[in-house]
């Protein structure tokens, strides 16, 4: 349900984008992250990290397309998001002994350090990617092209690249293991 949720701001900026213009899709935008972040804070009594870095994002780079009537700055968001992610990927590797993705509560994924170390690089690649991805179409094509790629291809590439994952990870998933057939019965 969370999934769905942290949806809505998207496919709420997507609507006015197609329904009015950049300009009332950026405050529709605003409000929704704005209003995620609080509901997520109010749920759970403390912040999200990331509902809250975005709400503040795009009030700031939102608020100053609003401000200036430049389109640009909103566009930018996506580019300084995931280049901030890319970033502290990457920094993981140098600031104490494990990566960030290594550092996330989890108990399905027991790898080696050099394998985490792999799958962090593949994220700051990806990440990097689609910030520089971002620059591109905000500067090549019109903004509905832009919000579509903004909401719905960055969805599209994120779920491909964990997907392709899978190959590649799925020997440190816990296996479950099949009943032992040398019990018989008497």
């Amino acid at each position: 349900m969370n999934s769905i949720i942290d949806l809505l701001p998207g496919i709420a900026f997507l609507i006015a984008l197609f329904v009015g213009d950049i300009f009332i899709a950026t405050a529709v935008l605003i409000v929704a992250m704005i209003a995620l972040a609080g509901w997520h804070w109010w749920r759970t009594g403390k912040p999200h990290k990331m509902h809250t870095f975005g709400a503040i994002a795009v009030l700031v780079l939102g608020g100053t397309t609003l401000l200036l009537n430049d389109s640009s700055f909103v566009k930018y968001k996506t580019s300084v998001v995931n280049g901030v992610i890319a970033l502290a990927f990457l920094g993981s590797h140098f600031i104490g002994s494990k990566v960030l993705l290594q550092r996330i509560p989890q108990t399905t994924l027991q790898m080696p350090d050099a394998v985490w170390r792999r799958v962090s690089l593949a994220w700051v690649c990806f990440f990097a990617g689609v910030a520089l991805l971002n620059l591109y179409v905000m500067h090549h094509f019109n903004d509905q092209t832009w919000g579509v790629f903004k909401t719905v291809g960055v969805s599209v590439m994120m779920f491909v690249f964990m997907m392709a994952h899978l190959p590649f990870l799925w020997r440190y998933l816990p296996q479950e293991e099949a009943p032992s057939s040398s019990s018989k019965p008497g």
